[in-house]
């Protein structure tokens, strides 16, 4: 940084760190003592779709890396598209198997990455439920969102029906998880992502 980016209070953008996903079990362990939350088994990956061959091949070649785990139960990974033209990637596991979870996540992202389309990359998502909470019966449902640009996390607590999140318990749960999770401290960056597979 130089002299005249620190006269401007200009700051260097926050560099990906991948390896901040494998805190999420240290996190999960947290989670589960202090609120009741458990893993789904379920994780996501979201970026924004790029046209050309190039895009389509690294694209093809991160699905068929997960696709290829021997060890996965359930489902292959899952593609999708959103109303607003990001694509996502759907991991499933075992609930009780979040760090193969979280190396699917790792190895897709980087996958993206190491083919030049970092740029590409928003965010990833894995689900947590508290069926003993209320929420007229249903539970409670939990995102913990990695930020790719951000190197960072936040919670995600969305409520049942459209467009409506608990974010007194997204408070809480941020609080509970700074000490295993580098916590986005920004707010007006916890974007809702409405319809988020997984969730």
């Amino acid at each position: 940084m130089g002299l005249l980016d620190i006269l401007l209070g200009r700051s260097r953008p926050a560099v990906p760190d991948l390896d901040q996903l494998f805190g999420l079990p240290s996190a999960a362990v947290t989670l589960q003592a202090a609120a009741g939350f458990t893993p789904t088994g379920t994780g996501t990956v979201c970026f924004a779709s790029v046209e050309g061959a190039a895009f389509a091949e690294a694209r093809r070649e991160a699905q068929a890396l997960l696709d290829a785990d021997s060890g996965r139960t359930g489902p292959p990974v899952e593609s999708s598209r959103d109303e607003y033209g990001y694509s996502w990637l759907v991991s499933r596991r075992a609930p009780d198997d979040l760090p193969a979870l979280v190396s699917d996540l790792h190895a897709v992202n980087s996958a993206l990455e190491g083919t030049g389309f970092g740029p590409q990359l928003l965010c990833s998502v894995v689900g947590f439920r508290d069926d003993g909470g209320s929420e007229d019966d249903g539970g409670r449902r939990l995102g913990l969102v990695y930020l790719y640009k951000r190197g960072t996390f936040y919670p995600l607590c969305p409520r049942p029906g459209r467009h409506s999140r608990d974010n007194a318990l997204e408070l809480q749960v941020a609080a509970l998880l700074e000490n295993d999770l580098r916590v986005e401290k920004d707010k007006t960056r916890w974007f809702p992502l409405w319809d988020a597979p997984g969730l």
